[in-house]
């Protein structure tokens, strides 16, 4: 089996930092994307920043030039470094990852249990 594990939320004055992390553990072969989604308060889940196993990487037009996202193949880890903070980055934050498993043909998506952030003065 794997797990995602999500670390890093909590609550955040505007203008502020937090980072993420979000570490797949089990009988993993391989991982191609991971990144990170979001659901706000009210609101449908919405992509926030994905990379590929090569390092391309993708944003959301609202956290382009303020989040950034980066991994580390050899600890099965994803990050999301958030920088200046805004009110409506509020939401539950989740990380995937698209995982081959030992014994498994072909990758299956994962997904971590969800971290809160809150940004508010």
């Amino acid at each position: 089996q794997v797990q995602l594990v999500e670390s890093g939320g909590g609550l955040a004055q505007p203008g502020g930092s937090l980072r993420l992390s979000c570490a797949a553990s089990g009988t993993i072969v391989s991982i191609s994307g991971m990144g990170w989604y979001r659901q706000p308060p009210g609101k449908e889940r919405e992509l926030v920043a994905r990379m590929n196993q090569g390092g391309d990487t993708a944003y959301a037009d609202s956290v382009k030039g303020r989040f950034t996202i980066s991994r580390d193949n050899a600890k099965n880890t994803v990050y999301l470094q958030m920088n200046n903070l805004k009110t409506e980055d509020t939401a539950v934050y989740y990380c995937y990852a698209n995982v081959q498993e030992e014994y498994v043909t072909g990758f299956a998506e994962h997904w971590g249990q969800g971290t809160r952030v809150t940004v508010s003065s």
